[in-house]
């Protein structure tokens, strides 16, 4: 087990039971709030201090030229603000708690991201390390619209065995308010405490073998009543989505998705230009920096969906602590500083999409030092959505086809490919849109390992994948 770290915020990540009830005073928003403002705050002194380089000549653009996020706010009567728990535990499915929280809060609710365990830092199942919002058990006398699950191995099973939790949950479904599982736990965590009765379900063809065969259904998604379900990490975006109707409306879910720019064709485009080879005799070695601003989904998507494949992957933070306060106030705990992950080289190097962090990857000499031997040394690299603009800035997309999200953050003069949700030139990868994020972490592992690798863990995610 690994050593807890005290999150940004100072509260530690270890507390006795006698103590939880310490954080129920702290509201998950004024908890995310408190965040959002040390962030700002630091942002914020590193604008008052003069730089001493030359202005880039492609400045980044403001945070709020990022992807769009609808707000119920901007309605004369804005519906009220819904309550939301996505409980954690060990090795839970990173993708999809991390989809469920993003997306949901996008669409203006409070979500409280809960730790079912006796620590806040919770290990999931790609060893990606988040820092939950409060312990399950602070929550346990809130009333909230929705409660959603993230599946998993063993976090299934870690949410099962938590009697607050299935007390609250039960008492969710009896009161008629929505309640929802993906991957595993519908069958894992649901089904013992009763939860699935008269209800058709879906789960991860792993284990829809446990549901009862009367109401087992093979749907990505399925509604029945107040209870949803859904298939597994290549499913979550639709998941989410569903529930975003559900708590505001259809309308409410076509905004959210499109800001997302989710592709509902089942098309997956993607655009290779002057074709080299990628693979490698040895086991990859990935470099994903990371800082605060960073885009949380593409972070776990890339980690999750490479680990799959059996690459190496260090997340290596450019910030002072290896905290990171991703966007929509996700904590992300990184393997190590970028100065410790510098030591050695990297085949691949990939930056996560997010204007803010973008711009605070940019600002890492160490960072800049790494893409520039990585160039120089016909080695990979990539960028997600608006880290592109980081590649552009330094030189690294020279004659090189490219995409990003927002497309502000590229100059007129780059080769922008209009149209493509990933595009590949040479050794440089680019992708469009957090929801192409699967497709960009899978085409990778395409490159690196061949098409049956990336067929095999696109089936692990479900997620639909071309045959040839």
């Amino acid at each position: 087990m690994r050593t807890s770290i005290t999150p940004l915020y100072f509260i530690p990540t270890t507390l006795p039971k006698s103590d939880h009830h310490c954080l129920a005073s702290l509201s998950t928003r004024s908890f995310r709030a408190l965040g959002f403002r040390v962030f700002a705050a630091a942002v914020s002194e590193q604008r008052k201090t003069p730089s001493i380089s030359k202005p880039p000549k492609t400045p980044f653009p403001s945070p709020t030229a990022s992807i769009p996020t609808p707000s119920p706010a901007a309605n004369e009567n804005p519906p009220k603000t819904k309550k939301v728990l996505v409980p954690i535990g060990f090795g839970s499915e990173e993708m999809e708690a991390v989809i469920l929280v993003d997306v949901l809060r996008r669409a203006g609710a409070e979500v409280t991201l809960a730790s079912v365990e006796q620590r806040l830092e919770v290990e999931f199942s790609g060893g990606t390390r988040l820092v939950a919002d409060a312990f399950v058990s602070a929550c346990s006398d809130q009333i909230f619209d929705l409660i959603a699950l993230p599946g998993g191995m063993p976090g299934s099973a870690r949410l099962r065995d938590c009697e607050i939790l299935q007390k609250m949950t039960s008492k969710q479904a009896e009161e008629k308010r929505l309640y929802g599982a993906i991957c595993a736990a519908p069958a894992v965590t649901l089904l013992p405490w009763g939860l699935l009765r008269k209800k058709k379900t879906t789960c991860h063809p792993a284990f829809i073998d446990k549901l009862p065969t009367f109401w087992a259904v093979k749907s990505n998604n399925q509604v029945s009543g107040e209870l949803t379900t859904s298939r597994g990490p290549g499913t979550s975006f639709e998941f989410a989505i569903s529930l975003v109707s559900q708590l505001y409306g259809e309308t409410a879910a076509k905004e959210i998705k499109d800001s997302l720019l989710v592709n509902d064709s089942g098309s997956h485009k993607k655009e290779e230009f002057n074709e080299a080879h990628w693979s490698l005799d040895h086991t990859p070695q990935v470099l994903l920096p990371v800082a605060n601003g960073c885009e949380g989904i593409d972070i776990v998507t890339t980690i999750d969906i490479l680990r799959r494949a059996k690459a190496s992957v260090v997340v290596a933070s450019v910030e002072k602590s290896t905290q990171i306060l991703a966007s929509q106030g996700i904590i992300l705990v990184a393997d190590k500083l970028i100065n410790a992950a510098a030591e050695i080289t990297y085949d691949l190097i990939i930056l996560p999409g997010g204007v803010g962090g973008a711009e605070r990857l940019h600002k890492s000499r160490v960072l800049r030092k790494l893409l520039k031997e990585q160039q120089i040394g016909g080695r990979i690299f990539g960028a997600m959505c608006s880290s592109s603009a980081i590649l552009e800035r330094q030189g690294l997309l020279k004659d090189k086809k490219a995409t990003a999200v927002p497309e502000s953050v590229l100059s007129k003069e780059s080769n922008v490919v209009d149209g493509a949700q990933v595009v590949i030139d040479g050794k440089v990868i680019a992708n469009k849109g957090l929801a192409s994020a699967t497709d960009f972490g899978l085409a990778i592992v395409g490159k690196l390992f061949g098409h049956s690798r990336a067929r095999s863990v696109a089936e692990g995610l479900v997620f639909e994948y071309p045959r040839a």
